[in-house]
């Protein structure tokens, strides 16, 4: 069976590209700069982008399974997705194993979890099996909310949220790759060990760095007011914002046992991850 990743220029498609490379299984990176792709034995290189449709198709030529780490935040994501997503199914793909949301659907309070519910439709709508990892917030974001003065601003009020470490994710991926019939037409819900607050999390992020870090719940007009001085975009605003709204109603919350289920290894907690950085 003849693997494809993308995303191997990143967090967890490098993870996945080296566990691979460690395990003596064979496969594509499919980057966008060739440059930019790491050394690894056993892998080869093709140079595409999820929007080229032609180069896409190119690239996935004799490809049998597909990891399609989901694209960069972009207003026209689904669009890119969409594309590539055909292109897979094209160039002959039989199994697509994507990074999802945990949140995923139509309707999601959390913007980007609509364009990711959509993926998941464009992939079911083809031939091609799937294995939709659907992961929660990264717990590797959290210590990044902080701002200069040691606050996490945002309308999260009480919410917990079950975020999960890229490494998890990367371990799942790369489990699922390894041993795809096992996971076939599956979709995982993958979080971290607890679900927590961001009262929480600031008060683990104080504990670990030695420093004072707390959080501020914001109202919306506050949470719009305040991520004003980067100049977003209205749908980027929207995501910012809707990152905290979904831990507010409790969307996130759910803590879901597929980490450990996959890999046999429980997930990272907070403090962990903050150790491991």
């Amino acid at each position: 069976m003849t693997i494809a990743i993308t995303g191997a220029t990143g967090n967890i498609g490098g993870a996945v590209a080296r566990a691979l490379a460690a395990d003596g299984v064979p496969f594509r990176m499919i980057v966008r700069d060739a440059a930019r792709a790491p050394e690894l034995p056993g892998a080869e290189v093709a140079v595409a982008t999820f929007d080229d449709v032609d180069a896409s198709r190119a690239a996935l030529e004799g490809v049998d399974l597909l990891l399609m780490v989901s694209a960069a935040e972009a207003e026209d994501r689904l669009d890119q997705h969409r594309a590539f997503v055909g292109a897979a199914a094209t160039a002959g793909v039989r199994h697509v194993v994507y990074t999802s949301f945990l949140g995923a659907a139509e309707d999601a309070t959390f913007t980007l979890g609509r364009d990711h519910w959509a993926t998941e439709q464009a992939i079911r709508a083809t031939d091609m099996g799937h294995t939709f990892l659907r992961d929660s917030f990264y717990l590797d974001f959290v210590e990044d909310l902080v701002g200069e003065d040691g606050v996490i601003r945002g309308p999260a009020g009480d919410g917990a949220m079950a975020a999960v470490a890229r490494a998890d994710v990367a371990r799942v991926a790369t489990t699922v790759l390894e041993h795809p019939e096992a996971h076939l037409d599956r979709t995982y819900e993958l979080t971290g060990p607890v679900a927590i607050t961001l009262a929480e999390a600031a008060a683990i992020v104080s504990e670990v760095r030695g420093r004072p870090v707390s959080y501020h719940p914001e109202t919306l007009d506050e949470a719009y007011a305040s991520r004003a001085r980067w100049n977003p975009e209205p749908w980027q605003a929207d995501a910012w914002v809707s990152t905290y709204t979904a831990i507010a109603e409790g969307a996130l919350a759910h803590v879901s046992g597929d980490v450990e289920r996959v890999t046999g290894r429980a997930p990272m907690s907070l403090r962990e991850v903050l150790g491991a950085r």
